[in-house]
């Protein structure tokens, strides 16, 4: 008869990240977690980039290349807000729980903040450019595009981007400070947020590096939180 771990065993078996077990809430954090990285992909791979002083500037925003693109990047916010609270859960019985759920919480209310100018910038800017093209005047554009982007709203998102990279430092603090194994989980995916504001003075090939890299730290970390482990540690 196979022996019954005792309290002791059991207390050795680290409940960190890779000592979760495959429960559901995990599954679906890591599901969310997976589709935002995937998301955080496609947007600047799908946004069609041009001058946007231009008529080709308005043809870009009224396009549906436009709108997809913004639209998948918004959902992409919500389910990393989801997804980071399920690795702050499997966390939960760690001496790096607050930590994790102080990066979860500011990770959330950063995504909150960041949604209204992606709306802006995804419904208001396709409205603009197709006044612009009916119009045929590209002076229009280049003021409804200021009002829209540099007006009150450029403080929302860059106080929510702000947060969320804070969240996702802390919550890859907090994987490194647990006992899980894969200590460097949370690394990539705090690199890709520090880094989120600064992309956006970048031309597409390196907006669309710095999306892969985004997906490629979700992934890991989706992978890390569903993984059992039998090891033992210390």
């Amino acid at each position: 008869m196979a022996a019954t771990p005792t309290t002791a065993t059991r207390a050795a078996t680290p409940a960190g990240l890779n000592g979760a077990r495959r429960h559901p809430r995990y599954r679906l954090a890591a599901a969310a977690l997976a589709a935002a990285g995937a998301g955080f992909a496609i947007y600047p791979a799908v946004r069609p980039f041009s001058d946007e002083t231009s008529l080709r500037g308005a043809t870009a925003f009224a396009s549906a290349r436009w709108l997809v693109a913004h639209s998948t990047a918004m959902i992409a916010f919500v389910l990393l807000a989801l997804g980071l609270s399920g690795v702050a859960a499997a966390l939960q019985a760690t001496a790096a729980a607050r930590r994790a759920r102080l990066g979860a919480v500011l990770a959330a209310a950063g995504a909150g903040l960041t949604l209204p100018y992606y709306g802006a910038e995804a419904f208001g800017l396709h409205a603009a450019g197709q006044q612009a093209l009916r119009r045929g005047d590209a002076q229009l554009l280049t003021s409804l595009t200021s009002a829209i982007r540099w007006q009150q709203g450029i403080w929302f998102i860059t106080a929510g981007l702000l947060l969320v990279a804070a969240g996702a430092i802390i919550i890859a603090w907090a994987i490194w400070a647990s006992r899980s194994p894969a200590r460097y989980a949370g690394i990539p995916l705090a690199a890709g947020f520090a880094l989120y504001l600064p992309q956006f003075t970048a031309d597409q090939p390196v907006r669309v590096a710095h999306g892969l890299l985004i997906a490629a730290g979700s992934l890991l970390l989706a992978w890390n939180l569903v993984r059992r482990t039998e090891r033992r540690y210390a």
